[in-house]
């Protein structure tokens, strides 16, 4: 028995109540989803690719259980960092204890604190960012994540980690679509404006959130010519509140009409509140034409990286 069998046979032995019901509802609709054919789009949030998130989703993406991906800069360019610098990660695992004190000193030692897990500055991000920054100059007018997957083909780099744990080396060897709203907040956005201000490159050198969403309104609409197209979202935020846009985009603005998610899914711990968008009910899409009534709707409150590893492995072993 798989790692991912045992992982499925344990969720539909233990899971039968309440959230952990909900769990395995939307593993299992997901499954079903891809039987009959369909697509799955997945959205992802918070620092997932820190909390190793690679490990199973890499494994989804080879195995065409996720056919695109939009994310934020953040876990985009961590993914890489992980891959070039694992040996040199520190976990803290008494973080709630830190006082100001010690969190200068991890600073001080180019140590980037994540909850419980610090990013060494030196051995990750100033590691690819020679590669980058010549890259962008040498091809400027690329969207953000056509530079990672080109670095990650050309065998530039040194791994420290199984690749096979990498989803963005998964995903730049099946050129997985891939879209990055919002990158400029990330460490490398920020890399790419210092270089403008130094006096290198143009600020509109690299295609932004508008060439996203235009690449993305295309996916769609030839997507959906043959396939319904589901949404699994880890978090909120912009990773997915940007592309579930794309429906209402299309059919009310586009004055088009393709067909609106075929499945929904989130795994929040936000709790509702007014004016939310990360703790919204999955009904709430409805009122803004990106649901239909009877799609499938699952809100797991919960932490996604508890969560999301188990319904990948149900999936994977189904």
């Amino acid at each position: 028995m798989t790692d991912h069998e045992a992982a499925k046979r344990f969720m539909l032995r233990n899971f039968r109540h309440f959230n952990a019901a909900t769990i395995v509802d939307a593993a299992e609709a997901w499954v079903v989803h891809l039987e009959r054919g369909d697509r799955m789009f997945l959205a992802l949030a918070g620092a997932m690719s820190t909390a190793e998130i690679g490990i199973t989703l890499a494994e989804m993406i080879r195995e065409n259980k996720v056919h695109a991906l939009c994310t934020t800069g953040a876990n985009m360019e961590e993914d890489v960092y992980k891959l070039v610098a694992h040996e040199h990660y520190r976990r803290i695992p008494n973080y709630r204890d830190l006082t100001p004190a010690d969190e200068l000193s991890l600073f001080d030692h180019g140590l980037n604190r994540v909850t419980d897990t610090c990013i060494p500055e030196t051995e990750a991000m100033r590691k690819i960012d020679h590669h980058l920054k010549a890259a962008w100059l040498a091809n400027p007018g690329q969207l953000p994540h056509r530079y990672f997957y080109d670095l990650l083909r050309g065998g530039q780099l040194e791994y420290q980690a199984p690749p096979s744990e990498s989803w963005m080396l998964a995903a730049a060897k099946k050129d997985l679509p891939l879209f990055v709203p919002g990158w400029a907040d990330s460490t490398s956005g920020n890399v790419y404006v210092a270089e403008f201000l130094r006096g290198n490159g143009s600020l509109s050198g690299i295609k932004g959130d508008l060439h996203y969403m235009a690449e993305l309104v295309e996916w769609y609409k030839h997507t959906t010519h043959e396939h319904r197209v589901g949404f699994f979202q880890i978090g909120g935020g912009i990773s997915g509140d940007f592309p579930i846009c794309t429906v209402p985009l299309i059919n009310q603005d586009l004055d088009g009409d393709v067909p609106l998610w075929n499945y929904f899914a989130q795994i929040s711990d936000a709790t509702p509140s007014y004016g939310s968008y990360s703790g919204a009910s999955p009904n709430e899409k409805i009122t803004w034409g990106k649901l239909s009534v009877d799609c499938p709707k699952f809100a797991i409150e919960s932490d996604a990286t508890i969560v999301a590893p188990l319904i990948f492995a149900y999936v994977l072993a189904s």
